[in-house]
């Protein structure tokens, strides 16, 4: 295959890797950051 197109899938895949990775990370650290507010400061859930 063409070098070209070896650089395009690479650079599609770590795009697709990356931006799940993101996803996935911010939204454990966003239900940590909840549940903390929870403990500390008796706040609700959903604001």
């Amino acid at each position: 295959m063409n070098i070209g197109l070896w650089i395009l899938v690479f650079i599609g895949g770590a795009t697709g890797a990356l931006s799940t990775l993101y996803i996935v990370v911010s939204l454990f650290a966003m239900i940590f950051y909840k549940v903390y507010r929870k403990i500390k400061y008796h706040a609700s859930f959903y604001a």
